[in-house]
C-alpha cells in the first residue's frame, strides 16, 4: 500500500484555511499549525464552505476526504510532510523564524511553499539551511476553487511541485523570473490604483466599477484572459490589427498608474462607505457562499464547452473517474457524485430535468461498459433512448451525494431496457427511479438495427446475467 501523502499548513487564515482545504478534499492528509486559538474555528468555517462547493465542480465520485489535525508546534505539523505551505503574515522577519523552525524538522525531501503575495525567493530563502528546498506557491482565493498557483524558485523544486498540483486539480505556472509581486499581483496591482483615482476623483463608486468588471469584461477574462480576448476585438486581422488600432491611445493621457492616489482618511472612508452601501448586507460568509456558487456556475459551464478552468475541470475528472463495472452478475453502481449548485430550481431541490441527466449518465456506464464508446459510435452506431419512466419519490438538495443502482432488464436484439434506482449514500433512501428503454440504432439512416461484433456479444452477456436477478424492491412494490 502506498504512504498515505500529508500536508503541513502553517498558518490557519483564509489561504492557510483554503490550502487545507484543496489538500484534504484531494485526499491528502493535513495537520495545521497555527498559535490563534480560534484556528480551528476558522479553519472549520473555511472547509465547510469548501465541502459545499468543491466536491460540485465534479461530475464523478471524488476522492475520500483525508484526516485534518491540528499540532500544538511547527514541529509536530511537518513531521513527515510530503508538502509544507506557509501562510503566515507578509514579513520577512516572521517568515524567515517559521523557515528555520520548518527545515530543522522536516524532511530533506519536503517541498516548502510559502502562499507570499510579493516576497521573492531570494528573500525568502536568506539564511536557510537548504535554500533549494523553498519556493513560491502564490495562491488565490478561495484556494480550494480557483486552480491557478505561481510558482517561482529553483526549476527542479517547482518542476516537483507542478507535479503535486496537477494531481490536486490546480494550474500552476512557473514564473520565468523572480519580480516582485510576481505576475497576477502586478497586474491586480495596476487595476487597483486606476480604480482608487477614479473613486477619488468622483468619476466612479465602488459599486460601479465592480459593475463594469463583472458585467462586462471580467466575464470574457474569466475564460479568455487579456490578449485572447483583445486578439477577437481585432477582428480577421487578429491581434497585430489591434495594436495599429488601439496603441496609439497608449500615449494619450487616460491612466494615472504611474501617480497613485495618497491614501488619506477621507479616501479610505469614502471607499468603505461606499463598500458598505455596496454589500453591507450580507456577512462575510453569506458573500463567500454566493462567491462560491457562482464560480461554480461559471466553471461549471466552461466545463460543458471544453474551455479555460473547464477544461482542466474536466481532466481531473477523467484522472478521478472510477473504473467501469465488472461484476455483472450484481445490481450495478453506474453512478456516483454530488449535487451542484446549478441543479437547483426555485423550490431549493433539484430541477426535474436534472433527474434524466442522472439516468442519462448512468445509461452511458452500461454502453461503455459493453464497448458502446465513442469509437464504436464515431463508427456510425450507437443506442437512443426511445423512453424514460421517472418516478420521483423524495426531494434531492444541494450537496447531496448520490449514487445509481442499476439492473438490465432486458438485453435482446435492439432493445436494451434499464432500471435505475438514484440514492442518497448517506442514508440509502430511495430518491428517484428510472425505467429507461433505449434502441440500438444505425447513425448513417438513424433507424433501428442490430449491433454488431464485440458489442452483440457483451450486451447478450449482460442481458443474461442481470435477468437471474430479482427484480428490484421498488419494482415490486
Amino acid at each position: 500500500m502506498s504512504k498515505k501523502l500529508k500536508a503541513a499548513i502553517i498558518g490557519g487564515g483564509v489561504i492557510g484555511g483554503g490550502w487545507a482545504a484543496r489538500f484534504l478534499l484531494n485526499g491528502w492528509d493535513v495537520v495545521v499549525s497555527d498559535p490563534d486559538p480560534e484556528a480551528e474555528r476558522k479553519v472549520g468555517e473555511v472547509l465547510a464552505n469548501a465541502r459545499r462547493s468543491l466536491p460540485a465542480l465534479s461530475d464523478v465520485s471524488v476522492p475520500k476526504a483525508g484526516k485534518l489535525s491540528f499540532a500544538a508546534s511547527i514541529a509536530e505539523a511537518v513531521a513527515d510532510a510530503d508538502w509544507i505551505q506557509e501562510s503566515a503574515p507578509e514579513r520577512l522577519d516572521i517568515k524567515h523564524t517559521i523557515f528555520a523552525e520548518i527545515q530543522t524538522h522536516c524532511g530533506q525531501d519536503a517541498l516548502i511553499g510559502s502562499s507570499t503575495s510579493g516576497f521573492k525567493p531570494s528573500e525568502l530563502q536568506q539564511g536557510a539551511a537548504r535554500p533549494e528546498q523553498i519556493f513560491v506557491a502564490h495562491p488565490f482565493n478561495p484556494v480550494y476553487l480557483l486552480p491557478v498557483i505561481e510558482l517561482v524558485g529553483v526549476q527542479e523544486t517547482v518542476e516537483r511541485a507542478k507535479v503535486v498540483l496537477e494531481d490536486i486539480g490546480m494550474k500552476p505556472l512557473i514564473v520565468r523570473k523572480e519580480i516582485d509581486a510576481h505576475i497576477a499581483d502586478r497586474f491586480l496591482e495596476a487595476v487597483w490604483r486606476e480604480a482608487l483615482w477614479l473613486i477619488k476623483d468622483g468619476v466612479a463608486t465602488t459599486e460601479e466599477i465592480d459593475d463594469v468588471i463583472r458585467y462586462g469584461f471580467g466575464m470574457r477574462w474569466a475564460q479568455m484572459g487579456l490578449f485572447e480576448t483583445y486578439r477577437i476585438a481585432g477582428g480577421e486581422a487578429g491581434m497585430r490589427h489591434f495594436i495599429a488600432q488601439f496603441g496609439p491611445c497608449l500615449s494619450w493621457p487616460w491612466t494615472k498608474l504611474m501617480d497613485v492616489p495618497e491614501l488619506t482618511e477621507e479616501l479610505t472612508n469614502m471607499i468603505a462607505d461606499q463598500s458598505d452601501a455596496q454589500s453591507g448586507m450580507h456577512s462575510i460568509r453569506e458573500l463567500e457562499r454566493i462567491r462560491d456558487d457562482n464560480l461554480v456556475a461559471i466553471m461549471r459551464a466552461l466545463k460543458g464547452r471544453n474551455w479555460g478552468s473547464g477544461e482542466l475541470l474536466n481532466i481531473q475528472d477523467a484522472r478521478n473517474k472510477p473504473p467501469l463495472p465488472t461484476d455483472i452478475d450484481h445490481p450495478l453502481t453506474t453512478l456516483e457524485r454530488v449535487i451542484p449548485v446549478d441543479w437547483m430550481d426555485y423550490n431549493g431541490h433539484m430541477n426535474e430535468s436534472r433527474y434524466g441527466q442522472v439516468f442519462s449518465d448512468a445509461g452511458d456506464v452500461v454502453m461503455q461498459m459493453v464497448g458502446a464508446d465513442q469509437a464504436y459510435i464515431d463508427g456510425g452506431l450507437s443506442y437512443f433512448t426511445v423512453s424514460n419512466e421517472i418516478g420521483y419519490l423524495n426531494e434531492t438538495h444541494l450537496g447531496d451525494v448520490i449514487h445509481v443502482r442499476t439492473q438490465v432488464l432486458e438485453a435482446r436484439g435492439k432493445k436494451l431496457r434499464l432500471y435505475h434506482e438514484m440514492i442518497r449514500t448517506a442514508n440509502g433512501e430511495l430518491l428517484s427511479t428510472c425505467n429507461q428503454l433505449l434502441l440500438h440504432v444505425s447513425l448513417e439512416t438513424r433507424r433501428s438495427c442490430e449491433p454488431e461484433g464485440a458489442v452483440l456479444a457483451k450486451i447478450t452477456a449482460l442481458g443474461e446475467a442481470q435477468s437471474k436477478l430479482p427484480k428490484p424492491a421498488s419494482m415490486r412494490n
